[in-house]
């Protein structure tokens, strides 16, 4: 019997993902037309033998939390239960904390994800390579492989090439260690229990406590070179959540990913409809005017009503929103219940990975730079009206009274 684990975090995180978590929780945000966490829920209940998947985080239980789970079991088929945190707790901190809950019914192993990436989540492969790697009770770590630079953002993993045994671990090194990245997926034992309270042991008297406990720099760290820790390295897709603009890179991954495991999701071209190019997910509510042309990689919301002539691609269109006649959006994510006027042009800037370097990935970038707005995609914020004619090119804006004017690089409150 297995359990999975998704850690959610909380409401004092994502902040590089503002304005759009404060609408709703950044693990319910709609990427390729259904919220983060379904990708990881939809990935676990595939798995052989999965009795049950605890969310664990410290958002306060909510109607949205709660239909979201009641829908997702329902759909799934999958014991879904939610362990609010008493205050943010790290990432070891957090399974720790309600270990009788995962040991509850003797599951043999047990996976962890972190909500804020992205990936294709090869659980069904990690479990055969612990099989084939190490002693039944050895841990492995999903990875992958990044560049030089870029590594030095993540989690940098060592490993004896022909075991695939983690000889060392390092987290955001400060110089060059290794290409291999932590993925954040994880598949345990109940034994990575002992290595906590081993780890709590040696802690200081006022040191790091359970609640502190990092599986990342307190465990992974020590376990390395031992024998116990393993790495997966999948040469499938991976991306982080951090920003919004990777909400859009996230989300043409998962369209493209649906050919194979929810063609059913991806719109087509029928007659009476409009023209869809490449990969483009629309809710059945969505109302849209058949001279619109729409993709690639456009995700279009419930209730959402598209004029005559409208191009939309590169984005996600949320709940509610009204794209009126000839405008046109790019590279943008519009909030709920916006709208934009006749004619009017949102743009903004991709943060794409580079396309020339197999091994690059997104730069989650903060909203500043230098003291001015780092160019990227362009948000508009819940009930935002962009007036007709008017061009809005990489800019967060916020409800306002009087958007009569173009704007660039800029915060509207």
């Amino acid at each position: 019997m297995l359990k999975a684990v998704i850690l959610i975090g909380g409401p004092q995180k994502g902040t590089r993902f503002r304005p759009l978590s404060f609408e709703v929780p950044k693990p319910l945000f709609p990427v390729a037309g259904v919220p983060i966490l379904q990708h990881h829920i939809e990935a676990c209940a595939k798995v052989p033998n999965m009795k049950e998947i605890l969310l664990i985080g410290f958002y306060q239980p909510n109607e949205e939390l709660t239909r979201f789970m009641c829908n997702t079991q329902q759909e799934l088929k999958i014991s879904i239960r939610y362990l609010q945190e008493y205050s943010a707790l790290g990432t070891g901190g957090g399974i720790y904390h309600f270990r009788d809950q995962i040991v509850s019914g003797s599951p043999e192993a047990f996976f962890v994800l972190n909500a804020d990436v992205c990936s294709a989540f090869p659980l069904t492969e990690m479990l055969s390579f612990q099989k084939e790697h190490g002693e039944p009770n050895s841990f492995v770590i999903l990875g992958t492989t990044a560049n030089r630079t870029q590594s030095l953002n993540y989690g940098c993993i060592v490993e004896n090439e022909e075991t695939r045994e983690v000889l060392h671990y390092v987290e955001k090194p400060s110089t060059f260690v290794s290409d291999i990245i932590n993925c954040g997926v994880y598949l345990f034992t109940p034994d990575i229990f002992q290595h906590i309270v081993e780890a709590l042991s040696l802690s200081p008297p006022g040191g790091v406590g359970a609640e502190a406990i990092r599986l990342e720099q307190d465990i992974f760290t020590a376990l390395a070179g031992q024998g116990k820790l393993y790495v997966y390295k999948t040469l499938s897709f991976w991306s982080q959540i951090k920003s919004a603009g990777s909400a859009i890179y996230a989300s043409r991954l998962y369209l493209n990913q649906y050919h194979t495991t929810h063609p059913e999701r991806l719109a087509s071209n029928k007659e009476g409809g409009p023209k869809i190019s490449g990969n483009v997910y629309i809710h059945p509510t969505a109302n849209i005017d058949p001279t619109a042309t729409l993709g690639p990689n456009v995700s279009i919301g419930t209730g959402v009503t598209i004029g005559a002539g409208v191009r939309v691609r590169e984005s996600i269109i949320l709940h509610g929103a009204t794209l009126q006649d000839h405008c046109c959006v790019l590279n943008s994510v519009v909030g709920w219940d916006s709208t934009i006027g006749k004619w009017a042009r949102v743009e903004g800037t991709p943060s794409d990975p580079n396309p020339n370097d197999p091994y690059a990935k997104i730069d989650s970038e903060t909203l500043f730079r230098d003291g001015k707005l780092t160019p990227s995609i362009t948000i508009l914020g819940c009930n935002v009206t962009i007036p007709s004619e008017v061009i809005i090119l990489n800019s967060i804006v916020l409800p306002h009274k009087d958007l009569n004017r173009g704007f660039k690089n800029q915060i509207i409150l």
